[in-house]
């Protein structure tokens, strides 16, 4: 963190949209108009556009809303909440620290370097465009239980949004929030434990909030909330605040009842319900009706051998083209 606090005192600086001097900037840090240059080209590299016009000094080319830890510690409750400007990945942050944590703690992070999907993909996450967090939640009944936890963590974010007026997100089994058939957010929960005892569960969420439109590494069609909110996008810590209340709720939900009461909730946010899909296991690949999940979270297909069903870490749904 030490070595990131200059290039973070610099981006609190720009923050409010304004040009500012590198001389300026040098005298406030106590360094040379070089290292200012050095630091802004160190902070391009996590994603922000910055503009440099001789004679008016540098200006962030879009305003930058940092997340208030502050805010987040107060609406907390008893769980920490842990906000890390510059991580690896918030997910591996509390993986590392499961013994010391209790249910419900929460990291959240401007920018990940090592931010990671399902099968080990890249997750994109450049600097206070979006939202990344993580929660740890200690599931008593064991890793078996935890089959369902990205269908209902979705369910949870989507209706939190909905609750806050951002209307049209639906859910792409078992882990996506989609918008107009793009991607939008992924859900990825990691887990340890010893057969028979408590699993350590770590939910994570990357929700493309403001991302620009020229991305390296995405290799599908993908969407931010400045797109379903005609460029109103929430507040980001208002909007993190809402969404740890709700996976609170949804967790404790689960551990009482199971799946049973997300299953209506799911359905009816089904991205897919309804349409011709492939979906593929592995090498195989089955063709069918989406007609929604079941009690244990497996998807529904209707194919010519009839209803099936169909659950698994390395299950992939597709659209069919």
């Amino acid at each position: 963190m030490k070595e990131h606090s200059t290039k973070l005192t610099l981006l609190t600086c720009l923050s409010d949209g304004q040009f500012h001097s590198g001389e300026k900037l040098g005298e406030l840090l106590g360094i040379s108009r070089a290292a200012v240059s050095k630091h802004i080209k160190g902070i391009q590299c996590w994603g922000i556009d910055i503009f440099r016009i001789q004679g008016r000094g540098y200006q962030l080319a879009d305003p930058l809303e940092m997340l208030s830890q502050s805010s987040l510690v107060a609406a907390s409750d008893d769980a920490s909440v842990d906000v890390i400007p510059i991580i690896d990945s918030t997910n591996q942050y509390l993986l590392d620290r499961t013994s010391e944590l209790s249910s419900g703690s929460v990291c959240l992070a401007e920018y990940q370097a090592a931010g990671r999907g399902r099968r080990g993909r890249e997750w994109v996450s450049p600097f206070g465009a979006n939202l990344y967090l993580s929660m740890y939640w200690k599931l008593d009944a064991g890793m078996a239980a935890a089959m369902g936890l990205s269908l209902v963590v979705g369910v949870a974010v989507v209706e939190a949004l909905e609750k806050i007026g951002v209307q049209g997100i639906k859910l792409k089994w078992p882990n996506d929030l989609y918008y107009n058939d793009k991607k939008l957010a992924g859900i990825l929960v990691e887990l340890s434990g010893q057969a028979g005892g408590a699993a350590n569960i770590v939910i994570g969420l990357g929700l493309n909030m403001s991302m620009k439109s020229e991305v390296e590494g995405i290799d599908q069609p993908w969407t931010s909330l400045t797109e379903v909110c005609n460029g109103e996008v929430p507040n980001r810590t208002e909007l993190a605040q809402a969404l740890i209340c709700a996976w609170h709720t949804a967790l404790t939900d689960y551990e009482l009842n199971g799946m049973s009461g997300f299953v209506p909730r799911w359905n009816r946010l089904d991205n897919f319900l309804g349409r011709n899909v492939r979906l593929l296991i592995g090498p195989r690949e089955l063709e069918g009706e989406v007609m929604g999940i079941n009690e244990q979270g497996a998807v529904l297909l209707k194919t010519h051998n009839g209803l099936e069903s169909h659950i698994g870490g390395e299950i992939s749904l597709r659209k069919n083209d």
